[in-house]
């Protein structure tokens, strides 16, 4: 039996200090191949989720599974390696090198994870392919990252996220600053290459319009418990 992408099983985690806040979630399961759209309010506790599945974060308790693999049973350094290997991350912000090249951000996660630069076989060819499909002119590899339109740099992170064909997608509100006519090309661009990997997709917002595009709909309230610490 294949290990699910993603499984939560009875996650606790805390920010020190006042002024932060608790988070709890009895159970999420991601299965394979699904594309799963998670709702949820500005400061409803998506950022701190995000941090516990791609471990930036490690919980108090329970676990965080990524392909059967738990991530609080790592190290720091390890949760570092393990996500570049098995989880492709699109950043609301892209977080892209802007004084690199766009090759040079998309094939960065592959100098970290072996496992996924040997799926890539020859790297700069597969980039190419994933820019194409994407949208992107094939001379924008060796163009700065910073030079490049908002829309361009988007289709960079995601082309960054899909390389080397990661079993987890994580898109944290990655539509948040297109109109609906962009949105649902985007959207489609995004769920073919998904699609073409064996990828699963976890994409975070609040826009509801979206929901019909995907597998499955949940609302973060359902899932996760968050409780606000007295400043």
């Amino acid at each position: 039996m294949t290990d699910a992408p993603l499984t939560l099983a009875d996650v606790q985690f805390a920010w020190p200090g006042k002024g932060g806040f608790s988070l709890s979630c009895p159970s999420f399961v991601l299965a394979p191949k699904e594309r799963v759209l998670l709702l949820g309010a500005s400061g409803s506790g998506k950022s701190t989720l995000l941090s516990l599945i791609c471990g930036i974060a490690a919980p108090r308790q329970g676990q965080v599974r990524i392909a059967g693999t738990d991530m609080g049973a790592l190290r720091a350094g390890a949760r570092d390696r393990f996500r570049a290997a098995r989880i492709g991350v699109i950043f609301q912000q892209f977080n892209l090198l802007p004084y690199a090249s766009v090759a040079d951000n998309i094939l960065l996660p592959l100098r970290f994870a072996p496992e996924r630069r040997a799926r890539a076989a020859d790297a700069m060819t597969e980039a190419r392919r994933l820019c194409r499909a994407i949208g992107l002119p094939g001379d924008t590899l060796n163009l700065p990252a910073g030079r490049l339109s908002v829309g361009q740099q988007q289709r960079v992170a995601v082309v960054r996220a899909l390389i080397g064909a990661p079993p987890l997608i994580v898109a944290d509100e990655p539509t948040s600053a297109l109109d609906a006519a962009t949105q649902d090309a985007f959207l489609e661009l995004l769920f073919d290459q998904v699609a073409q990997a064996a990828s699963s997709l976890l994409m975070v917002s609040h826009d509801e319009r979206l929901g019909a595009r995907f597998d499955r709909v949940v609302r973060l309230e359902d899932i996760v418990t968050t409780k606000r610490v007295a400043a």
